[in-house]
């Protein structure tokens, strides 16, 4: 997971979308680094188109994203509408 940012762009990810870097729990930063590593990985697959290991992971990630923002979606609506809009999901 540390190989996709550093340690500084992690914490910043934690501070704007947890509050502050202990809040790494929190549901909007756990969604929020997802986000981040799946673009990441996005990028890697539209090069190297074959490589299905890659593939798979990157769909786990997203299945993963999923359940969380439903969830979110679930307890706290506004939070939900508020997320997916700053991280320009859900286009």
């Amino acid at each position: 997971m540390s190989s996709y940012f550093t340690t500084e762009q992690k914490a910043a990810l934690i501070r704007e979308f947890g509050g502050n870097e202990k809040n790494t729990g929190s549901i909007s930063a756990q969604i929020a680094l997802l986000t981040y590593r799946i673009n990441h990985i996005s990028e890697h697959i539209k090069e190297h188109k074959k490589d299905f290991s890659t593939t798979r992971g990157l769909l786990k990630l997203v299945g993963q994203r999923k359940r969380l923002l439903t969830y979110l979606a679930r307890t706290d609506l506004e939070a939900y509408r508020a997320l997916i809009e700053k991280l320009g999901l859900r286009k």
